[in-house]
């Protein structure tokens, strides 16, 4: 998809509903979208993975093509699987057909391209050029320089599982005329799961592992609240309120608490028309800012909000990783180390060095270096105590820990700044 895209976006800012979009859904693109897929994929119901898709791609890719011209192509029911959370609960994963993972990808493709025009600044997540870092820094600002005194935060109970299916086909079909797209759409939302080798239905929800699921999650929430906020309670609210959403993750910030408890009480009605729910217990209004002096925090997207002050004494808003997140972190952490027993020293430690990495570009921000070297302090701990472990006697002398420990692993370090550039409020 070279110059489609860009036609589809245009188009999608001039006329208030765009047409003719499966064509996009053609040979070059599915072809494209089958080199980008990983061969370390699980494969769905269907068994083909990558390099067995290979052996005649072409082929298979124009008689795929063929199957949709002619509304032959059924999507396969996804696989369900489990993988294990650090809580010891397990987590469904969806696995989708090869084929199916193809199409899903174009056509989630073309839907950002129809949706980016029309998506509101407030919605970050799945969207390209936006992320959580840029949420961080939306909140930092507002807290600090706004009249900001309470936050509303609130979870959606199993939002992807609880999605209305003819809501969502008819909030697509506002934006879009292509009945042909509309009618696949329809098709993966029906496809299924297949459990212990058994069909189950899908009524309600959005794909498990579908690359088409993210967008429509996003379409949901962009009539369901982001309209919803800017159009029907901004305006009728007296004091200052700011709305941001990152997937189905949401914060809502207030100047006043009575205006806080009057749209928690209605959020609660909206959420119910359209079959979703509020979580009561992960849902609360709480004070925090400038003018609240408390100790109230908040958790959002991995890192605790709270109130905090600089050396000089000055208000400051205190970001810091979660504890619950760097539990998880830990624990999941040591089970990784009990299994790394019988490796290479030299492969554990490239692999611990990627972790760390990984942490410190997603929680390495302004204010937030003691907690990132706490979760470095931990593992460099935990790997010597693992390497000692390999044999009755003690294998490894601290200095040589050490050695090696530096050559393979970097010092803890921030890496994004929240507090120099700020976006925008509106």
């Amino acid at each position: 998809m070279e110059q489609e895209p860009k036609g589809i976006r245009e188009q999608s800012a001039k006329y208030p509903a765009v047409q003719n979009l499966m064509h996009n859904v053609n040979e070059r693109t599915l072809m494209a979208e089958h080199r980008k897929q990983s061969r370390k994929k699980a494969t769905g119901v269907d068994g083909i993975d990558k390099a067995a898709y290979d052996e005649n791609a072409p082929e298979r890719i124009a008689a795929l093509v063929e199957r949709m011209r002619k509304f032959q192509y059924k999507p396969l029911p996804v696989r369900r699987t489990y993988i294990p959370k650090v809580n010891g609960k397990l987590r469904p994963l969806g696995i989708p057909a090869y084929e199916d993972r193809l199409v899903q990808g174009v056509m989630a493709k073309v839907l950002n391209e129809v949706y980016e025009p029309r998506f509101l600044g407030c919605s970050y997540g799945f969207r390209p050029g936006k992320g959580a870092h840029d949420v961080v820094r939306y909140i930092n600002q507002t807290i600090m320089t706004k009249k900001v005194n309470y936050v509303l935060e609130a979870d959606i109970k199993g939002f992807f599982d609880n999605v209305d299916h003819d809501w969502l086909m008819r909030f697509l079909a506002h934006d879009i005329q292509d009945k042909n797209y509309l009618r696949y759409v329809e098709r993966f939302l029906i496809a299924g799961i297949m459990e212990d080798g058994k069909r189950l239905a899908s009524d309600r929800g959005t794909p498990q592992g579908g690359l088409i699921s993210p967008v429509l999650a996003n379409v949901y929430l962009h009539y369901v609240l982001d309209l919803w906020m800017e159009k029907a309670i901004k305006p009728r609210l007296r004091g200052e309120v700011y709305y941001v959403r990152y997937a189905d993750d949401f914060l809502i910030l207030f100047q006043y608490e009575n205006e806080a408890r009057k749209v928690m009480d209605t959020l609660k009605k909206r959420l119910g028309k359209f079959s979703l729910e509020v979580a009561e217990d992960k849902t609360r209004i709480l004070p925090i800012g400038r003018f609240k002096g408390t100790k109230e925090d908040f958790d959002f997207l991995g890192f605790t909000f709270f109130n905090a002050k600089t050396r000089s004494g000055k208000y400051r808003l205190g970001v810091r990783t979660s504890k619950k997140k760097l539990k998880a972190k830990r624990q999941a952490a040591k089970i990784w180390l009990k299994e790394q027993m019988h490796r290479p020293v030299a492969e554990t430690m490239r692999t611990i060095d990627s972790i760390l990495r990984g942490h410190y570009n997603y929680y390495g921000v302004n204010g937030n270096f003691h907690a990132i070297q706490s979760f470095w302090k931990y593992l460099k701990y935990s790997t010597y105590r693992v390497l000692n472990r390999r044999h009755q006697k003690r294998s490894m002398k601290y200095n040589r820990f050490l050695r090696i420990w530096n050559y393979y692993v970097k010092e803890p370090h921030l890496t994004t700044d929240i507090w120099g550039w700020q976006p925008k409020i509106t």
